[in-house]
């Protein structure tokens, strides 16, 4: 197996794709802000929720949905803040991943990544986290 990292570029490959698999979990996970309305416990992140009040027209009240989902569409997403941190988000976690699996492909194939190539990947994942 050929290789164009030294051993501190095949750690920082490792490293990498271990901080990007993290930060897509915590992307993907419901579980940013931790609080209780109308006494159920409730969670929510950037598009994912759980235990969300509904109103209830038959009976006229708001009752708990005890299920976790996605906003049906990006404008049922609360706020532009959270809109704006969604797109951001996402968006660093793809920066990650991408560099994260070329380093990695790195440590497999020789002359695949140079120094100037090493740097502007950490350029990158310095603006993807």
């Amino acid at each position: 197996m050929a290789s164009s990292l030294t051993c501190a570029g095949v750690v920082w490959a490792f490293v990498s794709f271990l901080c990007a698999a993290a930060s897509c979990v915590g992307f993907f996970m419901p579980y940013w802000l931790l609080g209780s309305q109308l006494e159920k416990s409730v969670s929510f992140g950037t598009f994912r929720r759980c235990s969300y009040p509904v109103r209830d027209e038959s009976r006229q009240t708001t009752v708990m949905v005890e299920q976790c989902g996605r906003y049906a569409s990006f404008q049922a997403i609360p706020s532009a803040e959270w809109r704006i941190c969604t797109v951001v988000t996402g968006l660093g976690c793809g920066l990650l991943l991408l560099v994260a699996l070329t380093a990695l492909m790195g440590c497999c194939v020789s002359e695949l990544i140079s120094r100037t190539v090493g740097r502007v990947a950490g350029g990158i994942q310095f603006l993807g986290g």
